[in-house]
Order: C-alpha cells, then sequence, then structure tokens
C-alpha cells in the first residue's frame, strides 16, 4: 500500500512558506510538518488545515537539524518534499555593516538549509524507494521526492545595500546545482525557486507598492507556492517567480554594465525583514 507524501515546509509561519502549505494541503493524502520559530502561528495554521506535526525551531540553533530529523522519523518514517523557504535580510552597506552582517546572512540563508538537507538526506533517500500516494493528479510515484530551496533573483542580480543577502542566495543556488547533479542517481530532485519581490509580511516591499508603475512588479507569496510545487513534485529544475524576472537574470548575463549602472542608479531600501 502507498504510504502519505509527506512534505515539510520551513518559515511556514507565514508569507511563502504558509501560502506553500495551503497548497500542499489541498492536495490528496499529504502530510504535512511545519516548521518555524512562532510556535502559536504554526498550530492556529495547522489547525485550520485539518492537523499537521508542528516543530518550532530556529534552524541557526546547533541542535535544530537532527531534533527536527528525529520528529520526521518518528511521526512518519518517511519524508518526499523538504521546502527549504525560512530566510532573512538585513539592509546595509558593507562599509556600515562589515562582515558581521555577511556572516549573519549565511548563517540564515545558507548554512541552515544544508545543514538541514544534511540531516534529511538519508530519510529523502530512502523515501525514494518506497511506493507513495499520489499528489496533483499525478498517479504513484510520479512526484519525485525532492528538494526545492528557495533562492531569490537577488542570488542572480546585486543590488546596493543588500550585498550580504545576495551573497547568501548565491551561494544557495551554486550549492543547490552541485546537489541537483549529486543526487539524481539516488532518486532525490533537487529544484531551486527564485522569487522577484514579493509582499510579504517580513518582505512588505513598501517603497515599491507605493508607487503606480513599480506596484507591477510586486507579486504574491501564492505565486510563489505554485512554482514550488513546480520545482518540486512537478520535477522542474528552476523557476523564477513571478517568471518574467528570468529577464533580470538573462540581462546581468548578456548586458553585465548597464544592469550594473541601472542598479546603481535605481536601488530600493527595505527595513529589516525575516521571513
Amino acid at each position: 500500500m502507498a504510504s502519505p507524501y509527506v512534505a515539510l515546509v520551513t518559515g511556514a509561519s507565514s508569507g511563502i512558506g504558509e501560502a506553500t502549505a495551503r497548497l500542499l494541503a489541498r492536495q490528496p493524502d499529504v502530510r504535512l510538518v511545519l516548521v518555524a520559530r512562532r510556535q502559536p502561528r504554526l498550530s492556529a495554521l495547522a489547525a485550520e488545515l485539518g492537523g499537521a506535526t508542528v516543530i518550532a525551531a530556529d534552524l541557526t540553533d546547533d541542535d535544530a537539524p537532527s531534533r527536527i530529523a528525529d520528529t520526521v522519523e518518528r511521526e512518519h518514517g518517511a519524508l518526499h518534499l523538504l521546502v527549504n523557504n525560512a530566510g532573512a535580510r538585513w539592509n546595509g552597506s558593507f562599509a556600515e555593516t562589515g562582515w558581521d552582517n555577511v556572516a549573519r546572512h549565511m548563517r540564515v540563508n545558507f548554512d541552515a538549509q544544508v545543514r538541514l538537507v544534511g540531516a534529511l538526506l538519508p530519510l529523502l533517500r530512502r523515501s525514494a524507494g518506497e511506493p507513495r500516494a499520489s499528489i496533483d493528479g499525478a498517479p504513484a510515484r510520479a512526484a519525485p521526492v525532492a528538494i526545492v530551496n528557495v533562492a531569490s533573483t537577488a542570488g542572480r542580480v546585486s543590488r546596493p545595500n543588500a550585498g550580504a543577502y545576495s551573497a547568501s542566495k548565491f551561494a544557495l543556488i551554486g550549492w543547490s546545482d552541485s546537489l541537483y547533479a549529486e543526487e539524481r542517481t539516488h532518486g532525490v530532485h533537487v529544484g531551486l525557486v527564485l522569487p522577484g519581490f514579493i509582499a510579504t509580511e517580513g518582505f512588505p516591499a513598501t517603497e515599491l507598492r507605493a508607487g503606480r508603475l513599480s506596484r507591477l512588479i510586486v507579486s504574491t507569496p501564492e505565486v510563489v507556492a505554485e512554482a514550488i510545487l513546480a520545482a518540486g513534485p512537478g520535477a522542474v529544475a528552476e523557476r523564477y517567480s513571478p517568471r518574467y524576472y528570468w529577464i533580470a537574470a538573462a540581462a546581468r548575463v548578456l548586458l553585465p554594465s548597464l544592469v550594473r549602472r541601472a542598479i546603481a542608479g535605481g536601488a530600493f531600501t527595505t527595513a529589516t525583514a525575516v521571513r
């Protein structure tokens, strides 16, 4: 008999993580594991969705990856989808914020994701060889066991006062490409999602949404959640969200001088943000 489809989402208490949990909950026979720091929000969401495993954890804590892995193993015995969504951003130039700001971005946006994958990879590999339920209408076993790393378009195109954030996302993208190649033979797909400007609690895009034209480039967490399902169960290698953000990444490769001049002359600033 096929087992349920077990999906773990980090940063699930709000924004993209919450939207992803809601979308997954609408799929047949999915068992959710919700991870974030704010237990009350996670518990309320789990109750609203009809039940889920709730793990309140700060992913930068030394014991967080092993504690999460132990809980998933004990309560589900399998894992078919890991959505590495939790992340943070603190704006500021390098001259103002220095190495400390780079280090904390790497700790939250890169190190935590790598450590969590390391703890869960044995379970993901093992689950890849087991029968499981269908998802999104696909036949059983059609949806691969998958890791989805939520990076950012800022991991392709960096802007002033966001260099530390971009550095952490560049690192996540590079590591994900390598991990994809390494894990293919083990039946584990690694997908990337690169959001652009998304209006969330931690990334409000206030200045952009205030402008009549600039608000057009701000999207919603629900759009990113759809991209996450495409990059996970859908086995897409990489998805920008919204999709037209690929133009900025392509321009950075094809017209680097022009893009550098453009971002130097029109940097957006945003308050401290955490997802």
